[in-house]
Order: structure tokens, then sequence, then C-alpha cells
């Protein structure tokens, strides 16, 4: 099956699909849809608009989206490099454990060595024990004594408002 399997970057005629495996990948976190605030037009704008925040791969079978990478730049300043930051890396359930999140690391991973990156960085929920296992067969390292902080976006708005002038 692998051998069908065509990893490329997203362009603006996947944006729809792309969104469909969004709303699935929210609710396998357990979100609620009424949580879900991203919108075709804000993958659009976000994503291949004159201001991009971020980049997306698909690997598609037979020209059909089963899966997706977002993906993002961070630095690291002690280390002074960009980091490639994985925010999300989705495949439909049913082209899992075929290989293809696999694929798309190592496609994330040269472009991270492309853009002369540090590292590479995501999180993890840690209910997801079969995702677990697979990034630690990889090499990949749990950083148990790091916290992801989160300042939503009432306490954000909240904490703007503090700023003295």
């Amino acid at each position: 099956m692998t051998n069908q399997i065509k990893i490329r970057k997203a362009t603006i005629h996947d944006v729809s699909a792309i969104f469909e495996l969004v709303k699935k990948l929210a609710l396998y976190e357990k979100k609620k849809t009424e949580d879900i605030k991203l919108s075709e037009d804000k993958i659009m704008q976000h994503g291949f608009g004159d201001k991009r925040y971020f980049n997306i791969l698909v690997a598609e079978i037979e020209k059909n989206i089963i899966a997706y990478a977002l993906y993002f730049f961070t630095y690291a300043a002690t280390a002074g490099a960009p980091i490639l930051y994985l925010e999300d890396l989705f495949i439909l359930e049913e082209y899992r454990n075929k290989g293809i999140g696999r694929q798309l690391l190592s496609v994330l991973a040269n472009i991270a060595i492309s853009e002369n990156c540090c590292r590479m960085e995501w999180h993890v929920f840690n209910w997801n024990e079969s995702a677990i296992k697979f990034y630690e067969s990889l090499g990949a390292e749990l950083k148990p004594d790091l916290i992801q902080i989160r300042l939503g976006e009432e306490a954000t708005i909240r904490q703007s408002k503090k700023i003295s002038r």
C-alpha cells in the first residue's frame, strides 16, 4: 500500500479536504463540534494568504487526501536556530499503521534539515498511547519535565489590557 501513497505540499484546491480532516482530528481529540473555530476561509487566509502562519503536507491515495501534517517554524534562542513545530498529524483511521505517519515525519525531517532547524517538536496527549508508542519507536524523546502552557483567547485579551501605557 505504501507505494500508492503520495506526500506533497497542500494547495488551495485541498482546503475542503483538509478542513474535513481537521474536524475529524478534533473529534478524535474529544473536542465538541462547537469548539472548532477553524473554517475553510481561515485555512485559505492563514495557510495560503499573503501572511502565511502555517504549512501543510497531505498524504493521498488515488487523489484522495487521507492524512495531513500542519507545521510552522518557531525559534530556539539558546540554539540560535529555527525549530520545525508540528501542530497536527492526522491520518484517517482506516489508513493508520500502514507507514503513512512515518512517511509524513520523514518528509518533515527533510524540510527541517533543509531549513537548518535544530530540532522538530510537537505535543501528544497523555491518553494517546498508540501515538506515544509510535513516536518513541522513531526515537522521539518525551519531555516529562516540560509542561505545556496555554493562555486562551479570553485570558490573552485580559492580559493585553493590563499593559500600562
